[in-house]
């Protein structure tokens, strides 16, 4: 067509795309199908979404990204914008940046001012003999899409049948006709992407990021959950939520966050591994009750699937600004677990080594997930289930002794008496206490339990699963949770080009492992501190509890555009003075 260009050979092994609309256009959908599609087809890739605080209606976007190989990270801009409608597409100003030679596809030629300054009108269709045969755009957009990459059709109609069973054989058949009209118009440009050369095994996953945090703890052992719906958790509990039912387990959603947490509580000191999952908000209520908890040495997760704050923030979008509440907000002196998965797969190994380290410690434990991370869904072999399990220390109380559930022990762990165990009564309380957990404001007992619930989390040995390392050379990359992704990618871009840098991504955040640190940072002279914080909490942290050598700099920023490989490059080369790794073509 005129004014259509070829996208770059290159580009041909890896594409990233936008499907974009007003709310209710169903762009999310034709995102999630297309992605599934690829990965019957044998591709890897991901997709986020980018959606309004609204109800109804407001700015909707699936973001993609499709390869050959496995991806983890968005590249830095999209090299195709699908827009099913151009309402409130302005709002993602500053959020979604098209590559140069994008392609821009519409459903209409209204395009928005501030896009089409910056490139040339779009290829447009017309969508009104679809419509006035009852048949959707988006379904339309997934088959010319999925045909532009090399998607069968006989692949998106079988994914198309399976979203839409439910609806019936009319509402399916004009979905996959309304493919079909897209894939003959998409024989008009040329292809986008050389599809793999055998479609995907059986085994490959789609899976986001809190359905694996899900896995990873029924896999734990957790048979209990206690929520109360809050963005952008919810999808984590509504998809665990007939699993744990399956394997004899309960999940309540309570009418509050208050009510959440101390059910957990109920459910742990009966016996049962628990489980919460919330956003910024509803951690802020648990936090009397993870205290709580603390005192009472009672196992629990709870996992802060993070958004833009505070208050009601940017509920759909993603941020880092939770740590400090996580690692600090709770009154007085309690040790509690932080920790914080990388990646989709990550949440799914995180999350288990959370419930064996609570219940193991008999502590709260706090995963701190993001949107970013939470709601993404990943293309990717099938993961081996963790080897992690809900393991605790548990009384045998022998003749007539008192049972000393909160005693002094070798590893500081005392053991723990489940209700209805003979000889087990004692006095659970949010008191200071004895060993027997009589109420006690004596001196000598405050100080014996504080210094054994302290030390039974500094003594443990968490091994190498504290931080994902990578690479050698005198600069270091710092960053954490969602942003470890970019910054993974930058630093393989920049040993590509014979830059060393490693990467330290720690996914244990409390307690802090300063000697591990050190060793990790050993040689550097150099580190950038990736972070998505408008403050630099994540820095503060590292200055806090580590020993950060030679000349540290922080690239940080906050809001709904991420962190991207690109920037953590250009300042991996301001930071070196090579000017050569700010050039997008250095990188393959």
């Amino acid at each position: 067509m005129p004014g259509s260009k070829p996208m770059n050979p290159a580009a041909k092994q890896d594409i990233t795309l936008v499907i974009a609309g007003g709310g209710g256009a169903g762009a999310l959908t034709a995102g999630e199908l297309l992605l599934k599609a690829a990965a019957r087809r044998g591709y890897f890739g991901l997709m986020t979404r980018a959606v309004g605080p609204q109800i109804r209606g407001g700015e909707s976007a699936a973001l993609l990204r499709i390869s050959r190989a496995p991806v983890a990270a968005h590249r830095d801009m999209f090299d195709v914008l699908f827009a099913i409608d151009w309402t409130n597409y302005a709002r993602f100003t500053g959020e979604i940046a098209l590559a140069p030679g994008a392609r821009v596809f519409a459903g209409a030629d209204d395009m928005p001012q501030e896009v089409a300054a910056a490139r040339p009108l779009p290829e447009h269709f017309d969508f009104r003999a679809l419509l006035a045969r009852d048949e959707r755009p988006n379904m339309f957009t997934l088959g010319f899409l999925a045909a532009l990459i090399g998607i069968e059709a006989d692949i998106v109609a079988a994914v198309i049948a399976e979203r839409f069973a439910h609806l019936g054989r009319e509402v399916r058949a004009r979905n996959i006709r309304a493919a079909a009209t897209g894939a003959a118009q998409a024989a008009r440009f040329d292809p986008l992407l050389r599809p793999p050369a055998a479609r995907a095994p059986q085994e490959r996953w789609l899976i986001s990021g809190n359905q694996a945090a899900a896995l990873g703890a029924l896999a734990a052992g957790v048979r209990f959950a206690a929520a109360y719906p809050i963005t952008p958790s919810s999808d984590l509990t509504e998809w665990l939520g007939p699993r744990i039912e399956a394997l004899g387990g309960q999940l309540v959603q309570a009418e509050d966050e208050l009510a959440s947490i101390n059910m957990l509580i109920g459910a742990s000191f009966g016996g049962v591994p628990a489980l919460s999952a919330t956003s910024g908000p509803g951690l802020a209520l648990m936090m009397e009750g993870i205290g709580l908890a603390v005192m009472t040495e009672t196992p629990l997760v709870v996992i802060d699937v993070q958004r833009a704050g505070p208050s009601t923030g940017i509920p759909t979008r993603s941020e880092q600004t939770d740590l400090e509440i996580a690692l600090y907000g709770l009154h007085g002196e309690a040790p509690h677990l932080v920790l914080a998965p990388m990646s989709v797969p990550d949440c799914l190994f995180t999350t288990a080594w959370a419930v064996e380290l609570a219940e193991r410690l008999q502590t709260p434990a706090i995963v701190l997930s993001e949107q970013r991370i939470g709601q993404m869904n990943m293309i990717l072999d099938a993961p081996a289930l963790p080897d992690m399990t809900a393991q605790r220390k548990l009384a045998q109380p022998a003749g007539d002794d008192p049972c000393l559930r909160y005693a002094a022990t070798a590893d500081h762990v005392a053991p723990m008496a489940i209700p209805g165990t003979a000889g087990g009564m004692h006095t659970p309380t949010g008191l200071e206490h004895d060993a027997r957990g009589r109420p006690s404001s004596q001196p000598a007992d405050h100080l014996a339990q504080l210094r054994r619930r302290q030390e039974k989390l500094a003594a443990f040995d968490y091994g190498d699963h504290w931080a994902h390392m990578e690479g050698e050379g005198a600069m270091a990359l710092i960053g954490w949770g969602g942003a470890a992704a970019p910054v993974l990618e930058a630093a393989r871009q920049c040993r590509a080009m014979g830059v060393e840098v490693r990467t330290i991504i720690p996914r244990l955040l409390a307690p802090a492992q300063p000697d591990r640190m050190a060793a990790a940072l050993a040689g550097v002279e150099r580190v950038l501190v990736v972070e998505n914080s408008h403050s630099g909490q994540f820095l503060r942290y590292l200055r806090a509890h580590y020993d950060l050598p030679g000349e540290v700099r922080s690239l940080r920023h906050a809001g709904p555009a991420g962190i991207a490989a690109g920037e953590v490059r250009a300042a991996i080369a301001d930071l070196l003075h090579i000017d050569d790794l700010k050039q997008p073509e250095a990188v393959s």
